[in-house]
Order: structure tokens, then C-alpha cells, then sequence
């Protein structure tokens, strides 16, 4: 991607520069050319990239990238400063591999210029040896009159497609400055798939098989739903569970077998066993899936287990297909908030069930649902994870992902190659290959001996058992593709080298603690070594920030689905410290995202006395409350601020009390009062709370195996004519609190999923504007500072943050107002 632009204006200023990238795709360049001199991106451990990026933040200068993830894409974002009449040119280059999913492999590139461009193209070469089987081309933006620019020559094992829109053809209406072009352009392709075994290819002593066996019956599978019916899943989402599972039983097939349980609190079936799918039994369902209505609270553990137990007992009683594919397929929009609430107990308990029977496939509904731990369950069991994006298409997606799944064709597929032959293959045992998809197995060949290089694949289909082989030989690309040595110079090792590193994250995600250690620190020598940026690496670009010629480094960034973005860390590595909640200053709350290098900043204004709800967590009845007070005159500004004074801290389980002031701290326990003075260093251990007084400055607040909290004091000049001393409360670790955790602060320790997209700029040159998705809604945000004192408590460190304008509304549940109390220990 190649986009280059001119600042016209008569002073230096700020140019963005924006791209959308699959989220599977992984950047392997980035550079910038200004005036005449090349910026080249180095990539590097993502911990040394951060130190070099918080330097240049430190020093206040513009560092940094926005990096968002929406449904299937994320967003590469970039801004330079440019001197007058000066012009930059970006490059950024990324690799991915196209997955093929019903039947066709797909090339999505997301244009959002935004603005008319004087020379705009977009030139897509495809090289198919096996030759092409069909293309399409379509564009979310294409009206009548752009339609006939994509030209498209398709030969038999080449096709190419342009589109090169003038500046005029662009434009919304003749003389406006709008442009028709906001969108995605997608193609659509596939290959001839003559070969039984596949298609081998071999490159400079690496190989790749692509194996996506044509006309193979399918295998009838035994399938049943779980489908969330608490509470939270009320109204649209509901509906569209509904709307999408009476579409899924329409295309369900007579030969399948089915069962469907819904579930809050309470678990209830259709029927005891799996029914056949005949007519009668589907019109039967149908009626029975209209009346699912939302009710209690979330219990998944009981709800899967017994999924499993009535396959489980089905397949003793014999009533299902000897050879048939059991699986498991839940919907949930939430966390478990009844029954086990113990995420890796639940996840222990659904895979010792299954015991490797059987596939479980997670769809994780809207943004409230802790998506790492359905991802990691669902690869525990054979299964893969989705998220669900509220949306009117919801229904859709639901549809969409059963019809990739319905359709099995080969259970238990293993691909062979000799073993004197290849070393360091990646993953070559399937547990299913599903119709209109492909296996994909690369590896390094020990010599280039291909006189044995024998290929076998085994698998086992719906009535016998499937075995194919065949002899692979090496294409001779540059007689094929002369000109193309650029593209297949190297494309197999680096295709085995990216199968490789997603292979070791996911490795990574799962398993004991050393092979968890042992495969970050290959996926991050490979990344390393083949300058891929991936969730271990960064990709630093240092480029002059100002007019005296500072640099300051600008830092790529990877985000993946499987790496928790939100919430407690399920797997911390050494680059990964968890997240931090904090409010302070003038009330100043920030959400700091250490895994997305990112923060969330809105205040909360109010006036003096007022009490406020930080975190509330009913189930073992933990309570944070902050009253604020205000200046102690109003300034000349007529600007009167608020901080925090007062906090009230309680932990019902744990028998504990905490009143803590500006002036002191009070700790109430087994009926006894206890006070400590700011002005003492003193330590406090109990057998259920630790206290850490550091004299004139903190205290740090541990509740057993619960929750540790930190207050800082600001003392402020006794004799000053308007502030006052204030405290600030930051939550460190919240990753054993419930699920049901609430408040101003305790809403976020779940996780907030968010989007950032269409960066431009603010009413202050240094503080740009963005939309912001958020819980279904679409804000207004600015790339403001806040201050985060906990190393230093006079001046405090500046963070990067996006700032929510009027009091949080859109990203805080409901208004400021619901969150007032009548009391510092009142929940009301």
C-alpha cells in the first residue's frame, strides 16, 4: 500500500496516514520517504520497542500509533509532521495467507480515502499454477458509473484486476469535494482442484500443500445447540438467535442429528436425546425455538456439560452413526455469573467430559463476553471460537459461521511426507476438514532430493476410510512467472515461517508453563528473524519530529483475537503487564491497556459532597465509594474543580473496613477500630488484609485473594488560596473479582472492546479527533494526556489517552447520575 501526500499549506504540519489490514495478515514493512530521505521500520521485541516509544512520550512529543480492531480487520494509523510545501510518501507492506472458506479463497482491501485522490489505483495480480476456476470482483461503493472501471483479464493461470478512478470520476456530485469511494473491494476466487493429493509447491528448499480434496461425500454429523437465555441477552440478541437458529434448522440435513438446550440459571432441553432431522422433528423445533425468552443469570458449566452428556450417552445407546462427527456448538453473550464461576475450572471441567470426542465451537456474542476464555476452550476441544458483532447482521453471521461448519467431509486427517526428507513441518493432523475450506502443512526439505518426495493423506470419511498419494514435484516458477521473482523468490519459507509463529501463539496460549514459555520465545525468535510484526514484536520507525530534528520513534503494532485485548490477562507474558484503573486529579478516570499500548480517559463533574460508587461487587460483597469536595474558593477563572477526599472501602467476606481521608486512615476489623496517620511509614498485616502506609505519600490496600488497591496522597501547599489536599485510587490487579463487578471503575476490570477509526484532526493541532465504537454506539473521542502518578507522585508520568467527552456517557453503563450513593458505605 503506497499513498503519498503534499502539504500544501505554508507551514509544517501534521499528514495521516491510514490503512485497514486483515487481522490475520501480518505487516513486514513499513517506511517513509520525506524529501528524498527513506525512514526504513526495524522490527523489534515488543518490551525494547515500548521503552524507545515511552522515552519520546516522556519528552512530549507526538509518538505513537493508534492501533483498533474492529470484526475482521484492524487498523494501521500513522501521523508525521511535514515542513511547508513539503510532500511524504508511505509504504506499508503486509503478508497474509487467504483462508478458503466456502469454496473460494477471498481479497479484501478496505479504501477510505476520505478525501478525492489525484491518482488512486487499485492493481491486483493473481498466479495460480493449478489454474483459476473463477472470479469475482464487487465493491461496497461501486455505483453505475465507477462499475465499468474494474477491468478484469482472467487466462488460465493468471488474472489481473484494476481500478483507477480519475480525480473527476470520484466525486460525489460535479464540483463537490466528496468522494463516492468508502468501502471495501473485494475478490473472489478460486482454483481447479484436479489432483487428489493437492497441490505441493517447492521454492528454494521449502514446500507448501495446499489440500482441499473436490467431490467427497459428506459426513453426517451429530450436532447439538446451547443457547444463552439470561437476562443480558434480551431484546435484539435474542431475536436474532431465533432469527438465525430457524435458518440454520431449515438447511439442517435429514442425514444430521440435532438437540438444542437453552439455559440461565436453570438448563433446560428440547429432549433428552439427539432427534433426527426429518420434516416433522425440524417443523417440531422450529416451534419450540420461536418461544426462547431471555430470564435469569449465566451458568455455561452446566449448560455444556450437558450437551456432552447427552452425546456421550446417545453414542452408548447407539442411536447415533458409528461414523459421524459429534459436535457442540454454544452461544453465550456473557461470563458465567451462576453456577462454577471459575473460568479455568469450567474450561477443565468441559475437556476432561469430552476427553477428545468431540468439536466445541464458542460464538461469543457482542462485547461483554470474555472472548479468551471461549477461544482457549474451544481449541482445548477441537473446536474454534467467534466473535459475534451486534449489529443488524447479526443473524447473518451466526448463519454464516454454521454453514462452515456443517458441512464435514474428513474426520482425523493426517498428511504424510518421508521422513528423511522434511524437518520442522508445521501442524499435519487435523481433527476435521470441513467442505469448501483447505489444509494448508508447509516444512523445510532436508536436501532437494524430490525423486522420493512421496505425499500421503489419511483420513477417515463417512462410510471408509480415505488414503490418497502421490508424488510431488517442484514447479519451475521463473520459466512460469519470469517477471515475478518478487513475489516467489522466497514465498513458501516465508509461508512456512507464518504458519510456523501462529502455530506457536496459539501454543503459547495454552499448555503447561514451560511449553508456553518455550513457544513465545520461538514465536518471537521467528518473528525476530523474519521481521514479522506479531503479538511479541513491534516495528519501530524513528523519523524527525521537529524542526530541530528530534526524533522520536513511531511503533507498529500487532493485535490478534487470540490475545486478550481486555480484562485480566488469561496468559501473561514477560512484554504483558495487566491492565490499571485509576481516577485521580480533577476526578480524572483512565483505563490503561497495556496489551493494546492504549488508554481510555473521560472525568466525572459533579458538585461538592457528591458520593459515587467505584466498584461494587456483590458477590463477595466488596465495596469502593469516593466523595469528592471542591476548591476552597472559586478561582479566578470561575473554573471551580472536584477530586476525590474520602474513600470508603469495604470487604463483607472478609470482615474488613476501610475509611481513608486526606487526614487518616481508619481500618475497622473484628470489631476493633485501628488508626494510621498519613504521616508515618507503617505496615499492617492481618490474615486477610495487608496494609502499606509510605509515610506522606500511599497506601497500598491488599484484600486476600481478592483485589489490591492503591491511594495516593497529594499534599498541596496548606496556605494555597484555592486547591486542596486530594487522594487518587488505582485498582492493580482485579482478576479474581466476579464477573457482576460494577461501578465507575469496576465496570471496566471485565474488559472493554472498542474501535477507533477515522482519525482527523481536533480543535488543537497536538490533539487529534477519532469515532469511537463502543458498546454498540458511535463517539466522538480526542487523543488527549492524563497523568498517572503512581511513580511519581508530585508530577506523575503523561499517558496517551483517548478522552470521552460529557461525563463518559457512551462508554460508562448509563449516566454519571446512576452511580451516586447516599452514603461512603451505602450501596444506595
Amino acid at each position: 500500500m503506497t499513498s503519498k501526500a503534499l502539504n500544501k499549506a505554508n507551514s509544517s504540519q501534521e499528514i495521516f496516514f491510514e490503512m485497514e489490514l486483515p487481522k490475520t495478515a501480518f505487516i513486514t514493512n513499513f517506511s517513509m520517504e520525506i524529501d528524498g530521505q527513506v525512514y526504513v521500520g526495524e522490527v523489534k521485541e515488543k518490551e525494547k520497542a515500548k521503552k524507545q516509544y515511552q522515552k519520546a512520550v516522556s519528552s512530549g512529543q507526538t509518538a505513537g500509533l493508534v492501533k483498533a480492531s474492529g470484526r475482521t480487520m484492524e487498523k494501521f494509523s500513522v501521523s508525521v509532521n511535514i515542513a511547508a510545501k513539503s510532500n511524504v510518501t508511505f509504504i506499508l507492506t503486509y503478508e497474509e495467507l487467504l483462508q478458503r472458506k466456502l469454496g473460494q479463497y477471498e481479497i479484501l482491501t478496505r479504501v477510505k480515502p476520505k478525501q478525492l485522490v489525484q491518482e488512486f489505483k487499485i492493481v491486483t495480480n493473481i498466479y495460480e499454477p493449478q489454474g483459476i476456476s473463477h472470479v469475482d470482483t464487487h465493491a461496497t461503493f461501486l455505483s453505475n458509473e465507477l462499475l465499468p472501471l474494474v477491468e478484469k483479464t482472467v487466462t488460465d493461470k493468471k488474472a489481473h484486476i484494476s481500478f483507477s478512478p480519475t480525480m473527476e470520476q470520484q466525486r460525489k456530485c460535479p464540483g463537490c469535494e466528496g468522494t463516492l469511494i468508502d468501502g471495501d473491494f473485494v475478490i473472489k476466487y478460486d482454483v481447479n482442484r484436479a489432483e487428489k493429493i493437492g497441490d505441493i509447491q517447492i521454492v528454494n528448499g521449502h514446500f507448501v500443500h495446499f489440500f482441499a480434496p473436490s467431490d467427497l461425500p459428506r459426513v453426517p454429523k451429530n450436532v447439538v445447540f446451547v443457547i444463552d437465555r439470561s437476562g443480558s441477552m434480551s431484546g435484539r440478541k435474542i431475536q436474532q438467535t431465533r432469527e438465525a437458529m430457524l435458518a440454520i434448522l431449515k438447511d439442517i440435513h435429514v442425514e444430521d442429528h440435532f438437540g438444542l438446550i437453552q439455559f440461565d440459571n436453570r438448563i433446560e432441553s428440547w429432549k433428552k436425546s439427539l432427534t433426527k432431522a426429518t420434516q416433522e422433528n425440524v417443523a417440531e423445533a422450529m416451534v419450540y425455538v420461536r418461544a426462547i425468552q431471555d430470564l435469569g443469570s449465566t451458568n455455561i458449566n452446566d449448560a455444556v456439560l450437558r450437551a456432552v452428556n447427552m452425546l456421550v450417552k446417545d453414542r452408548q445407546n447407539k442411536i447415533l452413526p458409528e461414523r459421524s462427527i459429534d459436535m457442540i456448538i454454544l452461544l453465550t453473550d456473557g461470563m458465567p455469573n451462576d453456577g462454577e464461576l471459575r473460568l479455568p475450572v469450567i474450561q477443565e471441567n468441559v475437556r476432561a467430559a469430552i476427553g477428545g470426542n468431540m468439536s466445541l465451537f464458542c460464538l461469543g456474542f457482542g462485547n461483554d463476553v470474555d472472548y479468551s476464555f471461549l477461544d482457549v476452550m474451544s481449541k482445548q476441544n477441537k473446536g474454534l471460537a467467534r466473535r459475534i458483532f451486534e449489529g443488524s447482521d447479526a443473524a447473518l453471521q451466526l448463519q454464516g459461521f454454521y454453514e462452515e461448519v456443517s458441512s464435514p467431509l474428513l474426520l482425523e486427517v493426517d498428511l504424510h511426507y518421508p521422513d528423511n526428507a522434511v524437518e520442522f513441518l508445521t501442524t499435519n493432523h487435523f481433527n476435521q476438514l470441513f467442505n469448501g475450506s483447505e489444509i494448508v502443512v508447509a516444512g523445510r526439505l532436508t536436501d532437494n532430493d524430490l525423486d522420493n518426495f512421496l505425499v500421503e493423506v489419511f483420513g477417515q470419511g463417512p462410510e471408509e476410510d480415505f488414503k490418497v498419494q502421490g508424488q510431488a514435484s517442484a514447479t519451475d516458477w521463473d520459466v512460469m512467472y519470469p517477471d515475478e521473482e518478487y513475489i516467489f523468490g522466497d514465498f513458501t519459507e516465508r509461508l512456512w515461517a507464518y504458519l510456523t509463529i501462529q502455530q506457536l501463539l496459539e501454543k503459547g496460549s495454552s499448555g503447561t508453563s514451560d511449553e508456553k514459555a518455550n513457544a513465545t520465545a520461538e514465536a518471537l525468535d521467528m518473528s525476530l528473524r523474519y521481521s514479522f510484526v506479531t503479538p511479541l514484536t513491534s516495528m519501530v520507525v524513528t523519523k524527525p519530529e521537529t524542526e530541530d530534528g528530534t526524533e522520536a520513534p513511531l511503533i507498529a503494532d500487532k493485535l490478534t483475537e487470540g490475545y486478550p485485548h481486555h480484562g485480566p490477562p488469561m496468559h501473561t507474558y514477560s512484554y504483558q503487564s495487566p491492565p490499571t484503573y485509576l481516577v485521580d486529579g480533577d476526578p480524572h478516570f483512565m483505563i490503561e491497556l497495556p496489551d493494546r499500548d492504549d488508554a481510555l480517559c473521560f472525568n466525572i463533574n459533579n458538585k461538592p459532597g457528591t458520593i459515587f460508587s467505584l466498584v461494587r461487587d456483590p458477590e463477595p460483597g466488596i465495596l469502593v465509594n469516593g466523595q469528592i469536595i471542591g476548591d476552597k474558593k472559586i478561582p479566578p477563572d470561575g473554573k471551580i474543580s472536584t477530586y476525590f477526599w474520602r474513600f470508603g472501602i469495604i470487604h463483607q467476606t472478609l470482615g474488613v473496613r476501610l475509611e481513608v481521608s486526606t487526614r487518616d486512615i481508619s481500618v475497622f476489623q473484628d470489631g476493633k477500630r485501628v488508626k494510621l496517620q498519613w504521616s508515618d511509614t507503617a505496615s499492617l498485616k492481618g490474615p486477610n488484609v495487608d496494609l502499606l502506609v509510605t509515610k506522606d505519600r500511599s497506601l497500598t490496600v491488599t484484600l486476600k485473594d481478592s483485589v489490591k488497591f492503591v491511594v495516593l496522597l497529594h499534599k498541596v501547599w496548606a496556605k494555597h488560596p484555592y486547591h486542596r489536599d486530594y487522594l487518587g485510587f488505582y485498582t492493580l490487579d482485579s482478576h479474581l473479582l466476579s464477573p457482576s463487578v460494577h461501578g465507575l471503575l469496576g465496570q471496566f476490570y471485565r474488559g472493554v472492546e472498542y474501535e477507533v477509526t477515522d482519525l482527523r484532526p481536533g480543535e488543537v493541532p497536538e490533539k487529534p479527533d477519532a469515532t469511537m465504537y463502543v458498546k454498540g454506539q458511535e463517539l466522538n473521542v480526542t487523543r488527549g494526556w492524563q497523568r498517572d502518578f503512581r511513580r511519581d507522585v508530585k508530577n506523575g508520568d503523561n499517558v496517551p489517552c483517548w478522552f470521552i467527552h460529557n461525563n463518559g456517557t457512551g462508554l460508562i453503563d448509563g449516566e454519571q447520575t446512576d452511580y451516586i450513593v447516599s452514603g461512603l458505605f451505602k450501596t444506595v
